[in-house]
Parts: structure tokens; sequence; C-alpha cells
């Protein structure tokens, strides 16, 4: 069976290979299609789809976006967008606005936390021209403070955000149809982690499903790496139920998040079929 992975990170964001890089290990593991889906950015798409067409792999430009809905922040990935229609425009100005802000404030309450950081420091860790929340974290990385990334955001820098009253998101309402309208599928990420409805019995993620799709969500991951078994029967049955594209992926990180491969996730896993890339194809304007 050939595999894809549609839930790949890169050094854009908080992966530790660049997006060339990722292409020729997709290609060196065998894998027919991936997505790029750096998490509030685009600009490894081009790098990405440059080394894809080279190496023979099909590419689907993807981004990951932090959404807010009634309390909670959700990881989407937008698939097959075009990167140029206003709609979406408008929402990465948006986004990248969020994310690029105060962050002079944002280094100076790290600093406080004994660590030792300046907007110098960090500057040599931006890899899109200005310095971001990826960019402190690529530096803190570099600082060997954690053998992960995960502690780095939840010791550092997202307490740092939330002090600052800097945690605030695109919303759902807002993001899900403008990436409808900007030829994309989206797809609701790991839905049983915090950053999605865990802690809701399986009735209220339901609830928040069907509310979602009704705001323009149309794909929810079916496949990801620590899906239990229960996990996995309920994404099955809301794709069913509520007529969702199927999606899935490993959330690859490398080095940043070792045991998890790219295409085959924790210990071979996961294999997410080549048919999840042919229907959203036919869904999506930049495939």
């Amino acid at each position: 069976m050939k595999r894809i992975d549609l839930h790949v990170h890169s050094n854009i964001s908080d992966g530790s290979y660049s997006p060339a890089e990722v292409i020729a290990l997709a290609k060196k593991k065998g894998l027919a299609a991936l997505t790029l889906s750096d998490h509030e950015s685009i600009a490894g798409n081009g790098e990405a789809a440059v080394a894809a067409a080279k190496a023979g792999v099909e590419f689907i430009p993807g981004m990951e976006m932090t959404v807010d809905y009634q309390k909670r922040r959700l990881h989407i990935v937008a698939l097959g967008f075009d990167a140029n229609h206003p709609e979406f425009q408008k929402l990465y100005r948006k986004i990248r606005g969020i994310k690029e802000s105060k962050m002079d404030q944002l280094i100076d309450g790290i600093r406080e936390k004994n660590v030792k950081i300046s907007q110098e420091l960090v500057e040599p860790y931006t890899v899109i021209g200005k310095i971001d929340r990826y960019a402190i974290m690529r530096y803190l990385v570099s600082l060997n403070l954690s053998d992960h990334v995960q502690p780095l955001w939840d010791q550092y820098i997202n307490p740092t955000v939330e002090d600052l009253g800097l945690s605030n998101n695109v919303t759902a309402a807002e993001a899900l149809p403008a990436i409808r309208a900007a030829g994309g599928v989206t797809s609701l990420a790991h839905f049983h982690k915090r950053l999605g409805l865990r802690g809701l019995t399986r009735e209220q993620q339901e609830a928040a499903l069907g509310d979602l799709h009704s705001l323009g969500l149309n794909g929810m991951e079916q496949y990801y790496p620590n899906y239990t078994e229960d996990d996995q029967a309920f994404a099955m049955a809301m794709l069913k139920k509520y007529d969702l594209l199927p999606t899935g992926g490993t959330d690859f990180h490398g080095a940043n998040r070792p045991g998890v491969e790219l295409g085959s996730g924790v210990e071979d896993n996961i294999a997410v079929p080549y048919s999840f890339y042919q229907n959203i194809c036919q869904h999506c304007k930049s495939c």
C-alpha cells in the first residue's frame, strides 16, 4: 500500500528538518504524497513543492492553525488552499500579526525565568525574516534545556504568553470559512489532545464536531500516532456521520519529537492510505 503523511512540520515552525530535507526523507521512506503543515506559516511550502517535484513525491501545501473555539484552542490542518486568495491573505496577515507581536516583551518575560536570552541571541534562529515564537523555541532548543520541545513551551513560552495577554488566536468561525473560500480543506487535528477536545464526553465532542462542521470544517484526522482504539473508532464514526474527509498523519517534528517517524508514526503504528490524498485533491485547488 502506498503511504502518505498529511501532518508534518519543518524547521519553519518547530520541526528539526528543513522543508527540502523533509521531502528527501519522504522519498527515502517511499512515501507517495506529503503535506507540509507548519504552525501558522506557509513559508516552507515553496521550497517543499520544488523539492517534491524533483523527488517525484506528490505534495499538498498546508498549514496548521491554532484557533479559538468555545474557550478552547484547537489545531486545524489547512490543506490545498490558494495562498494568493484574498480571503486567505486576510486571515494569514492576522495570524502572522498574532505570532509576531510583542516579541521583545516575550523575550523579556522568558529572561525573568532565569534564561539567558535576548533579541540579539534569538535573531540567528529566525527563518522567515522576523522573530516569532518559533524562533524563540529554536533558540531554547539550542540551550539544551530539555530533551523534548513541549516542556519548553509549557515552562517558558506559553506561561509568558499568558502573562502578557497574548494568548488570543483567530477564531474557528473566521478561519474555517476563509480556508474554504480559498479552495482549501480544513481538518481537525488530534481531537483527543488538550489542543483539541480532551476533557469532554463523547457526546460533547460530537456536539462540538457538529458545530465545527456547520462553521466550515470538512475533515478530521482518522489516523494519529497515539490514538487509542476507542479514539480511532470515534473518529471514524464522526467522519461517517458528518460526511467529513478523512485525513491523518504522524505530526512529525524530527529530532524535536523523538520516536515519531515520518509516514509510520510510533513503531510503525499508522499507515495513512494514498486514497486520502486522492480524495482531498478532488476537494481543493492546490494539489
